[in-house]
């Protein structure tokens, strides 16, 4: 799932238009009141609207693309965009838990940069990029565990830390 800018374009049937066009021509019952999971508040409840986009002939049996956009309840303009491929039998709202569980996602490599140096990297090649991103979300992965399994051990490790540096390791 890639959440798409609004002025991307997929192609129609009749020419190329932009997201947001597509997304404004949605009649009002496209738009359905589907949870994307909870959140910090309670459910994170957002409409949503899911579009079949035209097949040609450019993908494998069984799978589709979709336009999956996301409304806010509190502010109706304030849409996200997301273009999604998957297999046929999927439902709306497996769709859009998925789409949810990007705030999840997002988390955990923000505390994997703020925690073990994911984004202290300076390597100029595919491997050594792949080495340290695996070390760090291990470290990371590690550090979760030991955290969730052992209260007293993470408080120790955060009181440990030392501020930021600017030292970049090569």
């Amino acid at each position: 799932m890639l959440e798409v800018p609004v002025r991307q374009t997929f192609a129609d049937l009749d020419g190329r238009r932009r997201v947001d066009t597509l997304v404004g021509r949605a009649p009002a019952e496209a738009w359905h009141r589907v949870s994307a999971g909870p959140g910090v508040r309670g459910e994170r409840e957002y409409d949503w609207a899911w579009a079949t986009l035209p097949n040609f002939g450019d993908l494998p049996i069984g799978f589709t693309r979709t336009l999956l956009a996301r409304r806010s309840l509190d502010e109706p303009a304030d849409i996200a965009y997301y273009l999604c491929f998957h297999p046929d039998t999927v439902a709306r709202e497996q769709v859009g838990t998925v789409a949810g569980a990007r705030w999840a996602v997002e988390e955990c490599f923000q505390a994997a940069k703020d925690q073990c140096g994911l984004d202290h990297y300076q390597t100029r090649k595919w491997t050594p990029w792949y080495r340290h991103i695996t070390l760090a979300m291990l470290a990371h992965a590690f550090l979760a565990v030991t955290a969730a399994t052992d209260p007293k051990a993470h408080a120790s490790w955060e009181t440990s830390q030392s501020p930021t540096s600017a030292v970049s390791w090569q």
